[in-house]
């Protein structure tokens, strides 16, 4: 079967090396592009209610959230429709079939889907807010809705590069194959876009559990336990897939970079709170939570993968136990991690700047609060009961890692 996507024919080589696009569909440029709209519009949103409070269906953070939800979702539908009513039935069999209907990429499907999940939610939220007033948490109805579509049309967006790649890839150990330069730029994007599109949805899935690991809980085994569930499977999964030699110290750090950026550039510009109780009354938009370090077991965890990956060829090691290493591995660096660098970002006065934004603090909080930099009590734990969680958080992580390989198996055979 023809593949859907094949490399540029030698002929258009010249042509290709100047070309941006490198063969590699529009589209998937934009569905990251949608990624990276989605994350930085949560990340504003977030700061937004710290700073201001009242907000409306059309404030800026909701407008560019909106924007990569209708980005991704128009060109994610034009390209099944595109294809539905081709009738080159040799290239519809490249892609799914869904509905009986419908052929196109399944990273398209999913942009369609979360596109529609995080446009219906907005009026939802509207309706919640005029219901019952300012939020408490996260997860409320409204915004689960809309998590679950951001969360839907990045992993669309990774999906959609992943099955680009892994047919790049497929070909290059064709016979035919030329290991021309415009191949390996081409080859070298699709990894370098699934790594962006894998960090992008990693922020946002720190971003869902971040009231449950910001840095005063590091000193409490729920923190850890916490993590465990959340960041295994994902790194190990992306890990797997990945055809770069450190993907998942790449995605950790295209992670932080993505969550820095905004935390650094939002306090620049002045934000007045606009509902009461003013308890702070600041005048320029707060920062939201420094990310967690992942780099660091992050870039321990590529080498493990590097070196006893079953798919590594010599020196390989079964996935049952390569999940056990990695799980004690994660915990075994994290806790130090963690627990030194949480201390630091919630007790130090070295913290309180630009950079660490530690002394960042919402409106409706009171700035002389007495555990604003110190631990709360109920967030200690002695050292019996602190172990003992850890010892659920190591267990917890190694299954997590052992989920996360099984999918990084399935994710490196996407092809459509």
């Amino acid at each position: 079967m023809q593949p859907a996507f094949p490399y540029p024919d030698p002929s258009l080589e010249n042509s290709r090396t100047t070309d941006w696009l490198l063969g590699i569909p529009l589209y998937i440029y934009a569905v990251v592009f949608s990624s990276l709209c989605i994350i930085w519009g949560l990340i504003w949103d977030i700061s937004w209610h710290m700073s201001i409070g009242r907000d409306g269906l059309f404030s800026a953070p909701h407008v560019v959230m909106y924007v990569g939800a209708v980005v991704a979702g128009l060109v994610s539908g034009y390209q099944i429709l595109s294809l539905t009513f081709s009738k080159n039935q040799l290239e519809k069999q490249s892609y799914v079939r869904f509905w009986g209907v419908f052929y196109g990429s399944l990273g398209a499907m999913y942009c369609v889907w979360g596109a529609l999940a995080m446009l219906a939610s907005a009026p939802f939220d509207d309706w919640w807010h005029n219901a019952y007033g300012l939020d408490v948490q996260i997860l409320t109805p409204p915004h689960t809705i809309l998590l679950l579509g951001m969360m839907m049309v990045q992993f669309g967006a990774m999906i959609g590069v992943l099955a680009l790649q892994n047919r790049a890839a497929s070909l290059t150990n064709q016979e035919h194959f030329d290991d021309s330069q415009t191949r390996q730029h081409q080859a070298f994007r699709l990894k370098l876009l699934f790594a962006i599109s894998a960090g992008l949805l990693l922020a946002v899935l720190f971003t869902l559990v971040s009231e449950e690991i910001g840095p005063w809980t590091s000193h409490h085994s729920s923190f850890y336990i916490t993590a465990a569930i959340a960041f295994p499977f994902y790194l190990l999964a992306v890990g797997r897939a990945s055809l770069l030699r450190y993907p998942i110290t790449t995605i950790a750090a295209i992670y932080t970079i993505v969550l820095l950026i905004p935390n650094w550039v939002l306090p620049l510009f002045p934000a007045t709170p606009k509902l009461g109780p003013v308890l702070n009354p600041i005048t320029h938009y707060q920062a939201f939570a420094f990310p967690l370090l992942l780099v660091i077991p992050g870039f321990v965890l590529d080498k493990l993968m590097n070196r006893f990956s079953a798919v590594s060829g010599s020196g390989k090691m079964n996935d049952w136990l390569l999940s056990v290493l990695a799980g004690v591995v994660f915990i075994a660096l994290l806790v130090p991690t963690q627990w030194v660098f949480g201390e630091f970002l919630h007790t130090s006065a070295a913290a309180r700047n630009w950079f660490f934004f530690s002394d960042s603090w919402g409106y409706n909080n009171p700035p002389d609060w007495q555990y604003r930099y110190a631990f709360h009590p109920g967030l200690l734990e002695k050292t019996p009961e602190f172990l003992k969680g850890i010892g659920i958080a190591l267990l917890i992580s190694i299954v997590s890692a052992r989920i996360g390989l099984f999918w990084g198996n399935w994710m490196r055979r996407v092809q459509r």
